[in-house]
């Protein structure tokens, strides 16, 4: 009985979580309220402060829960690809977007990330270390081999970053030069990222 009641009370935690994913991404998590999420879930607002005690809670809640999930779509893309560094690092890219484009509010809480205070910045940001220290000493690696251009692979890294968050966070700069974050937009910036970074890695 504990376990059905268990479970029951985790697939409400993960309900709290994806509406708040959603909600947060459209809206911006200053434009939402405890009460709007309780609302979507269905769920009283006392039964969402049992899972998180506050909404900065809950919004740290959210970022590292959506930071796991891209780990373990890494992962399994990198395990995936071919025994070769500019393949490996093409699938990484499409397993980037590919949430991206299924869920485009994927997109507006990338944004979100930049206006947490420090500390919970910081928080998310060591969900996501491990993985950007591995792909910087595997691009290092590669490149001692030959097999990528040499150059700086933390700043390599880097600027692949920034072109995936610089869609959440600068779309305006995007729309100036046409682009639209539809799913068509996206699956085009991808491939252009693809495109970009095979010729700027290829040795």
């Amino acid at each position: 009985m504990s376990e059905v009641v268990a479970g029951s009370m985790q697939t409400t935690r993960q309900r709290i979580v994806e509406a708040a994913l959603d909600l947060f991404g459209a809206r911006g998590v200053d434009g939402v309220s405890l009460d709007d999420i309780a609302a979507v879930v269905g769920v009283r607002k006392q039964t969402l402060l049992y899972w998180f005690a506050s909404k900065d809670e809950l919004v740290v809640g959210v970022l590292a829960t959506a930071a796991d999930q891209l780990s373990l779509v890494i992962d399994a893309a990198v395990r995936a690809a071919p025994n070769e560094p500019l393949g490996r690092i093409d699938a990484v890219v499409c397993a980037v977007f590919r949430p991206a484009v299924r869920r485009p509010a994927l997109l507006g809480l990338v944004r979100e990330i930049s206006r947490l205070p420090t500390a919970q910045a910081d928080e998310v940001a060591s969900r996501i270390r491990p993985l950007i220290d591995r792909a910087t000493s595997y691009m290092a690696a590669e490149m001692a081999a030959g097999r990528l251009r040499a150059g700086d692979p933390a700043l390599t890294a880097a600027l692949a970053y920034a072109t995936v968050t610089g869609i959440a966070t600068e779309p305006e700069a995007l729309r100036a030069v046409g682009w639209q974050p539809t799913r068509a937009g996206l699956r085009t910036l991808r491939d252009e990222l693809r495109a970009y970074l095979a010729a700027a890695l290829r040795p």
